[in-house]
């Protein structure tokens, strides 16, 4: 196999460096690592500590549970660290990851991504590193790093190469706004319930037809947020 510089490069500072690649090490984003259509380090923030302990965090100004990872530290680790693309941060607080977002960083040269652990990540780095803060969701992790895999895997299978078919990616959710349609396959019947006919009938624009249908009508159902947003535009 003749080796080809990655069309995508990603860089994760982390406590644990060990977690990667973790899932990301198998199926479609795994094999394109291998191919080397997209790079992955994993830094160790501890790396980046002076003190004979290797320390990463102290208390929080103001009191306060738990630890705060020390800016000097991780600063310094953000430095050290080869950065294409825009640094990001895995934190409950950030924008929303959406399938918008996620083709917008396929489409840069990479990104790094800095995994909080503790209470969280002293303000002063996030604003003198400029770290864009990103959330998967409104819940609380113990760490950055499942979050970091989770972002990972949706810009890797939007890299070209990467998934065999490219229409395959054109009908998913959150693609033009929409939820993905229903799907089906053999048997035609299964306890009782048969494949709609018009997937049968060979007729491709009256699939099409049926495909956009249910592709709505399951968006107003389930998300309506998204349905209003389909309806004026703001995708």
């Amino acid at each position: 196999m003749s080796f080809h510089a990655p069309s995508f490069r990603a860089t994760v500072l982390t406590l644990f460096p060990e977690m990667f690649p973790g899932p990301l090490g198998l199926s479609l984003a795994g094999r394109a690592l291998e191919q080397g259509i997209w790079s992955l380090e994993a830094r160790d923030i501890r790396a980046s500590a002076t003190d004979r302990h290797r320390t990463v965090d102290d208390h929080p100004a103001g009191g306060g549970a738990g630890m705060v990872l020390k800016p000097d530290v991780l600063a310094a680790a953000i430095d050290a660290a080869p950065s294409e693309g825009p640094r990001l941060l895995m934190s409950p607080r950030g924008e929303p990851l959406t399938q918008g977002l996620v083709r917008e960083l396929a489409a840069g040269p990479g990104c790094l991504i800095v995994c909080g652990r503790f209470e969280g990540v002293d303000e002063r780095v996030i604003e003198k590193r400029g770290l864009r803060e990103v959330s998967i969701g409104d819940y609380v992790l113990s760490g950055g790093e499942p979050a970091a895999l989770v972002l990972l895997d949706a810009i890797v299978r939007l890299l070209p190469g990467v998934m065999g078919k490219q229409a395959s990616g054109e009908e998913e959710s959150f693609e033009g706004g929409l939820l993905e349609h229903p799907h089906y396959t053999k048997p035609n019947s299964w306890e009782g319930v048969e494949i709609p006919g018009i997937l049968l009938s060979g007729d491709h624009k009256a699939i099409a037809r049926w495909k956009q249908e249910r592709r709505e009508a399951l968006t107003r159902e389930r998300r309506p947020d998204l349905w209003q947003r389909h309806k004026t535009g703001k995708i």
